[in-house]
């Protein structure tokens, strides 16, 4: 069989009764399928071997028929084929500059007469590198911004320390004044001293280093200076 001059990458979908291919295109592989042309010698044998298995003929005149098929069915394959390049010849496009067989629907400059990978359609290029610098104008954005974030300053660097996320504190809250009778008994949240039965009231909370009485927001004792808190 001569050279194939069409393209190097097709597939060859033939059977015994009848031949047919599908071409590729050589940039964006869309396919291309011949029309179906039939194996006049296939049929025939497939009508010899139904006859011999209807008649009791045995196998002999099938496997006649399978030797002249394969005796002929070489250069059967190689015409079919051949017709087949020349219809594919007919809808593909042969780029003059790259030399590469193209498909006329995605891959073809008909303005320039070339493939699109030698001669790239203007407004397409246009509309892929608007949405490129898009693309990248955002991912430099995000950088910037990354940058100018803190993600470090509540992590511990000290040694044997174990880097986690900064959690929120908040704020302790504050301590609630004893509820104290007159007698100094520590009454809590009854309405009567458990010990003399006076009524509950607020007494004055008391300095823990001098027993100095003081109010409750004081946060040093005015006579001592001992820390209240």
């Amino acid at each position: 069989m001569s050279m194939i001059q069409f393209v190097n990458n097709y597939q060859d979908l033939s059977t015994d009764k009848g031949y047919q291919f599908k071409f590729f295109c050589d940039k964006c592989g869309n396919g291309y399928m011949s029309k179906y042309q039939a194996s006049y010698i296939g049929m025939a044998g497939s009508f010899l071997n139904a006859a011999s298995n209807l008649l009791g003929w045995g196998h002999s005149a099938g496997n006649s028929a399978y030797e002249v098929q394969r005796a002929v069915g070489g250069s059967a394959h190689d015409t079919a084929l051949q017709a087949a390049i020349e219809e594919g010849k007919q809808h593909f496009h042969q780029c003059s500059r790259c030399g590469k067989w193209v498909c006329p629907e995605a891959c073809w400059n008909e303005a320039s007469n070339q493939c699109e990978a030698c001669a790239p359609r203007y407004e397409e290029e246009l509309a892929a590198a608007h949405a490129q610098a898009k693309a990248d104008a955002m991912k430099q954005q995000l950088y910037q911004k990354a940058q100018e974030t803190d993600y470090v300053s509540g992590i511990d660097m000290s040694a044997g320390a174990v880097p986690a996320s900064p959690q929120a504190v908040k704020p302790s809250e504050e301590p609630k004044a004893a509820r104290i009778c007159v007698c100094g008994f520590e009454i809590g949240n009854a309405k009567f001293c458990p010990e003399c039965g006076t009524p509950a009231q607020v007494a004055k909370p008391k300095c823990t280093g001098c027993g100095h009485e003081v109010e409750v927001t004081t946060k040093f004792c005015p006579e001592c200076g001992t820390n209240l808190r």
